[in-house]
């Protein structure tokens, strides 16, 4: 038969096991003599036996008690483990931060430089980097599995986050080294309109209009040569002739490789990088990793 029986009625009954005393044992407890023996005898109800036996001369264990003692004693120090457990991983939880990133924030060092002042400052703090694919455009703030990302403008939901601008980068347009236009020094993006484009995810639109530079279009709709939802995936749609594409100068790294060529192109505005958070996170660790971000951000400038 299943017995409800809670740690308090274990403590109450090794308390008395203890001190052979009921009154020295409600004094430890810091309760009254009465409500413990009502506890006691609620215990002993609910084992069906006596645990202690009482007469003038004082108080000792029946053989029902003596054989709990060690059980309720293991039972207790199982529990206590539990909650020391329980305290440690609440105390690392709540001093990690999950930075959140679609693709490496690179840029002269710009992480390891965060991190170092982060760190510095909060050195019980404990950092923990996740890769977010291009279908979340906040790289995990808006469902919660990200603290602080890094980021691309404009995020959807504007009011939802804050953030501090980290890199200003032209946007350069990047196509296969085969295709006619490589060949000159520089475009202008009205050159590239009826080009077929590279979009990113629908997940996204704020995000894969601005890759688009829907704003410079002058109302002409893109010609979408195919989704893409990585940097290899861009490689390879690239080398393919699927189309072409636009990249921050930062990133032009991960796809002028073999095949691949970037030039400058004008007409379209700069890209923004930046370290978002959620607007109503205000946990002192997330407000000091911005604080991080933007003393990196102003040293450098």
């Amino acid at each position: 038969m299943a017995m409800d029986v809670h740690g308090r009625d274990l403590r109450y009954f090794l308390a008395v096991a203890e001190e052979l005393h009921f009154t020295r044992a409600a004094e430890r407890l810091y309760v009254s003599q009465p409500a413990l023996s009502k506890q006691i005898r609620a215990l002993e109800r609910q084992l069906g036996a006596a645990l202690f036996d009482r007469d003038r001369q004082g108080v000792t264990l029946t053989s029902v008690g003596t054989a709990l003692v060690p059980h309720a004693r293991a039972t207790i120090a199982a529990w206590q483990e539990g909650h020391e457990a329980v305290r440690r991983a609440r105390e690392a939880s709540e001093s990690t931060v999950v930075v959140g990133m679609s693709t490496s924030p690179g840029r002269g060092g710009l992480l390891p430089a965060i991190r170092s002042r982060f760190t510095g400052s909060h050195p019980e703090a404990r950092l923990k980097l996740r890769q977010v694919g291009w279908e979340d455009p906040t790289a995990g703030l808006a469902d919660g599995s990200s603290d602080v990302a890094f980021v691309w403008l404009p995020l959807a939901g504007p009011d939802r986050f804050r953030w501090v601008v980290v890199a200003t980068e032209p946007r350069l347009v990047a196509l296969p080294e085969s295709h006619p236009l490589a060949a000159r020094a520089a475009l202008g993006f009205d050159d590239l309109l009826d080009e077929p484009f590279l979009a990113l995810p629908a997940s996204g639109p704020e995000l894969r209009d601005h890759w688009l530079a829907v704003d410079a279009r002058g109302g002409r709709p893109p010609v979408v040569g195919a989704e893409i939802a990585s940097a290899d995936e861009t490689y390879e749609a690239l080398v393919g002739g699927l189309g072409i594409c636009l990249v921050a100068a930062g990133n032009a790294p991960l796809l002028t490789r073999d095949g691949v060529v970037t030039r400058p192109v004008h007409g379209v505005s700069p890209s923004r990088f930046a370290l978002a958070w959620r607007a109503d996170d205000t946990r002192p660790l997330i407000r000091a990793y911005a604080r991080a971000a933007s003393g990196v951000v102003s040293q450098a400038s």
